[in-house]
């Protein structure tokens, strides 16, 4: 198994250097003790404590799995040990207000924190990953007494939270929600119901966990306008704070997946358990997706995460492995072959990977200024703000969470490629990545789901086409001030001819489903591709741009190969990766009917 190393060169860079975020924290009211000491620190602390601490246990976590007897669930060896090493260094905290014990530090500093925890042991950061959401959904929803009696305990970490959507019955379809929820006297709800694949539903880290569900009131309109939210704790609170009886929400069984093995996957019963409202009635869906949103930038990081820790582990066996000759002539004359890193098809493999990864870096850096803005929208209580900056991200959330998913899982499967036979082998931990990385593609909602919401409800419902429209003219405007240097010129021709092609796209497709509805459907995951490759060519020239001008006026004579690597990797980027764009404006723009023409009755294996 590959040992994580943080990328803090390219943090630094993407932080100080093509956002900065320095200027950025000085705008947030959160933001005054984010200087960049302050930041530094915590990069480094961060770093060493994924590291050090949970890196040597992916792979043992892994090989060990979690262990399920009698409702309760063991964690791997070590995993204790480390969950309170993190519960002491105050990491889970990091981004939350004072006054429930947080460091009121800007959320992306809890992001950045996350992929260096979710690359150092994705199974790990499950565990306190899940709490962020649930959190989160207090934050806005809760009211007074609950935010006093649940957050300090959450925000602390002794405390860890799920959310609880999926049953037997219905995964995304969330109208066929079955749980039940009735009054009880006191005010409280009774809860009966099961639900599956339920991430962190029962472990031995925390002492209680906070499970927040979705369940119908008896009266409930049908569909997603009957469902509510509902807090269900594992253990009730005491007046005091403390934790009280067992409430009778079990744990029946865990599952027995393809990866992520020391993540405890929960089927979770609820027979008449107690649980409080969250939010208003029949409106859980809505607060819900103040969980969902955070779950799927969290889950668009796994994919950048795979694929950093698959190049890790794949670059040092490149260059140490020895095979055949190199076309272009010997490359290591006085070793009977050459190492592999030298074979175009190899570099090849290598170079997509770190593509993805210091594309994808960037993309969801972005994003998590984004998120800053957001979360400092609802601590200063400015609604009109808030929903400004989370209609912006919710733009960015379903490319996020599909496009970087589906590549992380590729470059996985390139650093795999690169060991050949080796790779498939335990020993070497590739293989584990790759099992790791394809959950990424399913849950919170698969590529499919997420391409539907980008080209159905953000693209062609809520905004006409709008929502492109600004963005290429954000790309375009950074086009015309790089143009005029030699070597941004090319990227910035490419860039403008894209921009021109989504938007054209984009009318074709609204045109079309006016007399082909399928089309949306049929278009959506090429659509969503096509604008993943269009915004991470975005974000790589952006890297360029700064790289090329540091190299330019001297600036960076220290570190000079980091600025010539970003630079080749784009040219890379744009040579070798975008033209797949191509490919998916042919295809999105087919009718729907190779696809639907065939009666279901034919799709048949045994004619």
């Amino acid at each position: 198994m590959p040992a994580y190393k943080t990328p803090l060169r390219d943090i630094r860079f993407l932080m100080n250097e093509v956002f900065d975020f320095n200027s950025h924290y000085q705008t947030l009211s959160n933001g005054e003790y984010a200087d960049k000491e302050t930041v530094d620190m915590i990069l480094e602390g961060a770093a060493d404590f994924c590291e050090n601490v949970l890196s040597p246990l992916n792979q043992s976590g892994d090989e060990e799995g979690c262990y399920f007897e009698n409702g309760e669930v063991k964690t791997p060896k070590g995993f204790k040990e480390a969950y309170d090493q993190f519960v002491q260094g105050g990491w889970q905290g990091l981004s939350y207000p004072e006054e429930f014990g947080g460091q009121n530090l800007p959320m992306s500093l809890n992001l950045i924190k996350s992929e260096m925890m979710g690359t150092a042991n994705w199974s790990f950061q499950m565990y306190p990953g899940l709490s962020v959401g649930c959190i989160n959904t207090f934050l806005q929803f809760g009211s007074d007494e609950q935010k006093k009696t649940y957050l300090p305990h959450l925000v602390a970490g002794t405390w860890s939270g799920t959310m609880c959507l999926t049953e037997p019955q219905c995964g995304t379809d969330l109208g066929q929600v079955k749980t039940k929820a009735e009054l009880n006297k006191d005010g409280s709800y009774a809860i009966s119901g099961t639900k599956i694949f339920i991430s962190a539903g029962e472990h031995d880290l925390t002492e209680n966990i906070i499970h927040i569900v979705l369940a119908r009131l008896p009266d409930a309109p049908a569909g997603t306008k009957g469902i509510s939210l509902f807090i269900v704790p594992k253990f009730l609170p005491t007046e005091d704070g403390g934790i009280g009886e067992r409430n009778p929400v079990t744990c029946g069984s865990i599952e027995h997946k393809m990866g992520i093995q020391a993540s405890a996957t929960a089927v979770l019963n609820f027979d008449n358990a107690t649980g409080y409202l969250i939010g208003e009635p029949n409106k859980g869906l809505h607060a819900m997706f103040t969980f969902m949103n955070t779950a799927r930038i969290g889950t668009a990081i796994q994919g950048l995460a795979h694929a950093e820790l698959s190049f890790q582990g794949a670059l040092p066996y490149a260059k140490e492995r020895m095979s055949m000759r190199a076309l272009s002539g010997k490359k290591d004359p006085e070793q009977v072959a050459d190492k592999i890193i030298h074979h175009a098809d190899v570099r090849r493999m290598l170079l997509t990977q770190k593509a993805i990864a210091e594309g994808g870096r960037s993309m969801i850096y972005y994003a998590a200024q984004l998120a800053d803005k957001m979360n400092d929208a609802l601590l200063r209580g400015d609604t009109a703000a808030f929903e400004e900056h989370d209609a912006h991200l919710g733009f960015y959330t379903p490319i996020l969470k599909g496009f970087l998913t589906e590549l992380g899982f590729e470059a996985a499967n390139h650093g795999m490629q690169v060991y050949g036979g080796h790779g498939y082998i335990k020993e070497w931990g590739m293989e584990q990545i790759v099992r790791d990385a394809r959950i990424a593609t399913l849950y919170e909602g698969t590529t499919g789901v997420q391409a539907l919401d980008l080209i159905g409800r953000k693209v062609l419902l809520s905004s006409k086409g709008k929502v492109i429209r600004d963005y290429t003219a954000e790309i375009l405007k950074f086009c015309g001030q790089h143009a005029p240097n030699k070597y941004m010129r090319r990227f910035a021709w490419d860039l403008t001819k894209l921009c021109a092609q989504w938007n054209t796209l984009t009318v074709r497709l609204m045109l079309a489903a006016r007399k082909d509805r399928d089309i949306v459907s049929a278009a959506s995951v090429d659509f969503l591709m096509f604008s993943g490759y269009v915004m991470m060519a975005y974000f790589w020239a952006q890297q360029a741009a700064i790289a090329s001008s540091k190299l330019a006026s001297g600036t960076g004579a220290e570190v000079p190969e980091f600025y010539k690597a970003k630079i080749k990797v784009a040219d890379f980027y744009f040579e070798k990766i975008l033209p797949r764009t191509q490919g998916h404006a042919e295809s999105m723009v087919n009718p729907s009917k190779t696809m639907t023409s065939l009666a279901a009755e034919h799709f048949s294996f045994d004619y």
